[in-house]
């Protein structure tokens, strides 16, 4: 965290625009509670990621909320390649009063440099190599892969400087933890998957217990009166997770859930909508 924080600072001076990563999904989870402080004045445009696996109406009133916070944002999804089209767009707008003066120097077809930050696994390095013209940033669905800031020139006119994703030491309210360790931002290997996979089926029941029903072939009447470790349990028998004698395979149904949810094979999910909206 002190190593980022630090490689922000350094290279915010040359930098025209800071570009936020974050999962739609959970906007206000995986959004850094420092970087206003990090950033300052700088200008800076959100990008949700993960379109395609958030919740569409969800996504609408996150971007109403935006807006009318005056803060530019546009959704996209670096594995289909959606929503990448507008963000020189987005860009362009930000940064209008600058873009004018180039023009006005004869400096209209200089590139723009832009820093990218977000969480781990938010999707930088898929960014980076849907957009570069040299693929180079190294891609997997975990958290941590890109270590150190690297410098990308991408087709949209925009030279990426991508940061190393960062976590926050301490999460003051208990749902940004689980949200951030529900879609895979906290590695598995630190986390109780049992506790997550909880609080997942948690918020399924609260939030969409028609696709947890449709999915797993449970009944609602049951969702509707059962308790997490309940449905959890009702998952892993109607998978045939189980131990001999009968007993649930935790382990295994921890990772359906979660695996499942990320792979958005429950549905289309967002876990946290607008607190001010």
């Amino acid at each position: 965290m002190a190593k980022t924080r630090r490689l922000i600072t350094e290279n915010l001076a040359s930098v025209d625009i800071v570009i936020e990563m974050l999962d739609a999904r959970i906007p206000y989870s995986s959004k850094n509670p420092e970087l206003k402080r990090l950033i300052g004045q700088k200008p800076c445009v959100a990008v949700l990621n993960k379109y395609t696996l958030a919740d569409p109406a969800a996504c609408a009133v996150w971007r109403s909320y935006y807006e009318k916070n005056g803060q530019s944002c546009i959704f996209t999804d670096c594995v289909t390649g959606y929503g990448l089209d507008r963000m020189r767009d987005a860009v362009n707008v930000v940064l209008a009063d600058k873009l004018k003066r180039y023009e006005e120097k004869g400096m209209s077809g200089r590139h723009l440099k832009a820093m990218i930050v977000g969480i781990p696994n938010v999707g930088k390095s898929s960014l980076i190599n849907k957009l570069a013209k040299n693929k180079s940033a190294k891609v997997e669905n975990r958290p941590g892969v890109t270590t150190a800031k690297q410098w990308v020139t991408t087709s949209l006119g925009i030279d990426l400087l991508d940061m190393p994703g960062v976590l926050w030491p301490k999460f003051d309210e208990r749902e940004v933890g689980e949200n951030l360790s529900m879609t895979g931002a906290v590695k598995d290997e630190v986390v109780q998957t049992e506790s997550v996979a909880y609080a997942l089926c948690a918020r399924l029941k609260a939030l969409y217990p028609q696709l947890l029903c449709e999915r797993y072939k449970l009944e609602e009447a049951f969702v509707a009166e059962a308790e997490p470790y309940e449905i959890f349990e009702a998952v892993a028998r109607k998978r045939g997770l189980l131990l001999k004698g009968g007993d649930i395979n935790v382990d295994r149904c921890a990772d359906l859930l979660l695996d499942e949810f990320r792979a958005g094979k429950i549905g289309r999910i967002t876990l946290e909508r607008p607190k001010n909206a």
